[in-house]
């Protein structure tokens, strides 16, 4: 393979004419000039400039070279470029979230690609594990999640609070135990966390999710209420998600005496520098979260 600094001090070579112009214009000496032609005389196993004293002309090979060498330093030239080019509104962004943050973060990042049309959102709804998983993996850039991550090469960030909130069928005005026992628990992938952390907080007959009678479990953020709104039960939900229920007059809101709230995190791949465009969607996230 052909010695690239070599090629470039042959082509300056050929179009300054002159070894010192040459040496100034690569930061070099004329001896280093020299020595780089005949290096590359060398490798390719034949004379590129026929020599007269401190003049020189090309042969037919180092014609051929040159004209041919132009164009792959050029191309040399823009691929150093591009590699080195970090544009904060082009490229694919691969983010993943459970599903209330992503309800309420996905529409504003895809606003942001309206501005952007050279920026590409890929968002993927999840649970906490698999993003947690994603992240170590590679498979995703970045990733929120509302637990803390165990994975030594995933790095966790705070960056927001999100209230859970007690949702029942509209007609409930008191969400009395015997109440909620009677209603039985409408189940989602966090449904049991999050019943733990608000309702372990605020009855003190409450014990473990999996002593509520189930009435029905859905793992699409959108729906989860539906059941709820058509009176099967109750269940317990970030606020993003129940804020993003279409209709809100079916179910009611329960404000409970001790308010409980997670923490989300902003995870990535600890290590790995950030490209400027997911510093420009985290940005854009912790505007809205």
């Amino acid at each position: 393979m052909i010695n690239v600094r070599w090629l470039r001090s042959f082509c300056t070579l050929v179009e300054e004419e002159h070894f010192t112009r040459t040496a100034e214009r690569l930061h070099m000496t004329q001896s280093g000039v020299s020595q780089h032609v005949r290096k590359l005389e060398e490798q390719l196993g034949t004379e590129l400039l026929l020599r007269q004293g401190k003049q020189f002309s090309l042969s037919g090979a180092g014609e051929r070279l040159y004209a041919e060498a132009q164009g792959v330093l050029l191309a040399l030239s823009n691929l150093e470029q591009i590699a080195s080019e970090d544009p904060p509104y082009e490229g694919s962004v691969r983010i993943m979230s459970p599903g209330s943050v992503g309800l309420k973060l996905y529409p504003q990042v895809l606003a942001l690609q309206q501005k952007h049309s050279k920026l590409i959102i890929d968002y993927r709804f999840a649970p906490n594990t698999d993003v947690e998983q994603a992240i170590a993996e590679s498979n995703v850039d970045i990733g929120f999640m509302t637990t803390k991550s165990t994975l030594a090469e995933v790095t966790c960030t705070p960056v927001a609070e999100e209230s859970l909130l007690l949702v029942t069928p509209a007609a409930i005005e008191h969400p009395e135990w015997e109440t909620l026992m009677a209603l039985g628990f409408i189940d989602h992938p966090d449904g049991g966390h999050h019943a733990d952390l608000l309702l372990g907080a605020n009855y003190s007959e409450f014990q473990h999710s999996n002593l509520f009678m189930k009435k029905g479990f859905s793992n699409q953020i959108g729906l989860i209420l539906e059941p709820v709104s058509r009176g099967l039960g109750f269940t317990v939900l970030p606020a993003h998600a129940v804020e993003a229920f279409a209709k809100p007059e079916l179910i009611k809101v329960h404000q409970l005496a001790r308010p409980v709230r997670e923490t989300l995190f902003l995870c990535a791949l600890r290590h790995r520098p950030l490209p400027k465009r997911m510093e420009t969607v985290i940005a854009e996230a912790r505007r809205w979260l």
